[in-house]
């Protein structure tokens, strides 16, 4: 009768939710870290290197690269969340597991929560890993703007025929 009790306290709390929430938000917050370490990284030098070379449409491909990159880092987040919801057997469908970490990691809740009782919190850290990692991509994609301005600003100044004592001035500031 103990253990009836106390089952039924631990899904009233939510807690086996928590406990797979906080061990997904950890994957996917470590994932992601990762992940936006590379795309970044890589694009820092490759853009580094292609304004050195005055290869200022290169920049530009390689930031809009760089921002697919970090899309599918998102895509493959929402993945994950999906898979783990199919895998404990919270939602029916990978698909509709899918979907409702989609749903629920952009907080856009386009879906109703159809989690079972006693994993309803999920959804709550599923949105929580969400915020986290958009703020944490928005932060990158605005340092990675630098490069990019500073490409697309030289191609005009060479494009408006601007001296290259100006030219240069720019490119030391």
């Amino acid at each position: 009768m103990i253990n009836s009790h106390t089952a039924s306290i631990a899904t009233q709390l939510d807690l086996p939710g928590y406990l797979l929430g906080i061990v997904m938000l950890l994957i996917i917050m470590l994932f992601h870290g990762l992940a936006l370490l590379q795309i970044a990284k890589r694009y820092e030098v490759k853009s580094f290197l292609y304004l050195s070379e005055h290869k200022y449409s290169s920049v530009s491909f390689v930031f809009y690269l760089s921002i697919l990159c970090l899309f599918l880092t998102h895509i493959l987040e929402i993945i994950l969340w999906g898979i783990s919801l199919w895998a404990f057997n919270l939602l029916p469908t990978l698909g509709i597991s899918i979907l409702f970490g989609g749903s629920t990691y952009t907080a856009m809740g386009f879906m109703e929560d159809i989690l079972p009782e006693g994993w309803k919190m999920l959804a709550v850290i599923i949105a929580f890993s969400g915020m986290f990692a958009f703020a944490w991509t928005a932060s990158v994609m605005i340092s990675m703007t630098k490069n990019f301005r500073q490409a697309y600003t030289r191609a005009h100044m060479v494009k408006l025929n601007l001296p290259t004592e100006v030219i240069e001035r720019f490119k030391n500031s």
